[in-house]
């Protein structure tokens, strides 16, 4: 169902992208807003990772910088039959992780210090795990491809300033008025759609990847405590890559709970609860493994 969603959902964005494209300058409009997009997603498909890594001042693990994480990492990939990705670790007191890069042989995961600080072996585990899970459900292509749209949108409506619409069919004001205002809308909430489905789906691969649902659950509850509180200026300097994080890092401004990409936590808890009992009633024995760390 997840996966279907999201289709539903990229076909949505690309029927709006082409729609805007034929609005503001016919097939022609058309036809210029597609390759402007085709080069967007080409340079994102290529240097997205980079550039968010780069956003957050991310070092990669090695034999002297947070190795067990990286052992971790490698564990839980090897117990997933995934590519090693990269390690890096993110200099910030709130605890979070993300995950980025175009396909599994070319990704990246990355934690905060806050994270490794105030969180169990396990609990790291889990929050590695739901990022491994992204990695090998493409999502993180998926969530570029999709931001890459949503600015696009954005860009094309404020085309709509300068060119009034379609003159093959007469300029509307009133028309390009409403594009300019509800086309950023529609694509930030289409975004977003797309973004709380892929994490109900990546909360239960990775609890698989793990090996315990509950452990998953517990980071979440600890996380979305954490940053409600810690401050997280590099994320509130680029909020476009709030999407990203297992637990929205934003929450200084207003705006940051505006349009929120990520489910209610309580609900994604729920569902991880739900799921280790099953897990639980189907086995008779209790789910987990031990030492996360190798």
């Amino acid at each position: 169902m997840g996966y279907t969603k999201t289709a539903i959902l990229m076909a949505a964005m690309t029927a709006l992208f082409m729609g805007i494209g034929y609005l503001l300058g016919g097939g022609a409009g058309l036809l210029l807003a597609f390759a402007v997009a085709a080069g967007m997603n080409a340079y994102a498909y290529w240097n997205s990772d980079k550039a968010v890594l780069r956003m957050h001042n991310a070092q990669e693990c090695n034999s002297q910088i947070h190795p067990g994480l990286q052992r971790m990492v490698h564990r839980l990939a090897d117990d997933a039959g995934m590519p090693h990705p990269k390690v890096y670790v993110i200099n910030e007191d709130q605890p979070n992780a993300f995950a980025t890069g175009r396909n599994p042989e070319n990704a990246a995961v990355a934690a905060t210090t806050g994270l490794l600080r105030r969180m169990s072996e396990e609990e790291v585990a889990a929050v590695m795990a739901h990022e491994l899970a992204h990695i090998k459900n493409y999502d993180t292509l998926i969530m570029t491809v999709t931001a890459t749209f949503a600015g696009a949108i954005s860009m094309l409506a404020n085309f709509a300033m300068f060119f009034g619409g379609n003159r093959e069919r007469g300029g509307n004001f009133v028309v390009t008025l409403l594009v300019m205002i509800l086309a950023p809308m529609a694509a930030a909430v289409v975004q977003m759609a797309i973004s709380r489905s892929r994490e109900y789906e990546a909360d239960r691969v990775g609890a698989a990847i793990c090996g315990n649902p509950l452990w998953l659950a517990s980071a979440l509850e600890k996380i979305q405590g954490f940053a409600s509180r810690i401050d997280y200026d590099r994320a509130e300097a680029n909020p476009q890559t709030a999407h990203m994080f297992i637990i929205n890092p934003l929450h200084v401004h207003k705006r940051d709970k505006l349009f929120s990409t990520h489910p209610n936590t309580e609900n994604r808890i729920a569902a991880l609860v739900k799921l280790a009992g099953e897990e639980r009633a189907a086995t008779a024995v209790p789910v987990g493994r031990q030492n996360p760390w190798g």
